[in-house]
């Protein structure tokens, strides 16, 4: 397995932390400070998948199924005592694609010769 991986491992171990943490644990924040967090958490999921080097099709389906199913459990749990939301999700789906570029726009730099 290479060492590519472990900034992976690490951002999904994050997300899960993040995103199943029981609302009594979640700090008082600012309105709108959870969408930003969706948005970065998200963005790191797919950039580093994709530094990784992970199949850029399963990667994508498996970030935006894991968005949308994120927003489910968290409806769905009542012991998270959170509530799942489609704005959310979208923001989630957004973070993907801000990933997914950066990722793409700093990975595939060929140097200028």
């Amino acid at each position: 397995m290479s060492r590519r991986i472990l900034p992976f491992v690490t951002a999904v171990s994050l997300s899960v932390i993040v995103l199943f943490m029981p609302q009594s644990g979640v700090p008082d924040s600012p309105p709108g400070t959870d969408k930003v967090v969706h948005l970065v958490l998200f963005a790191l999921l797919a950039a580093t998948g994709r530094y990784a080097r992970l199949p850029h099709r399963p990667l994508l389906a498996g970030l935006v199924a894991y968005a949308v199913g994120s927003e489910v459990v968290q409806g769905l749990v009542v012991a998270l005592g959170r509530g799942g939301d489609v704005v959310d999700g979208l923001v989630d789906v957004a973070g993907i694609a801000l990933g997914w570029l950066v990722a793409r726009l700093a990975l595939d730099r060929r140097p200028v010769s």
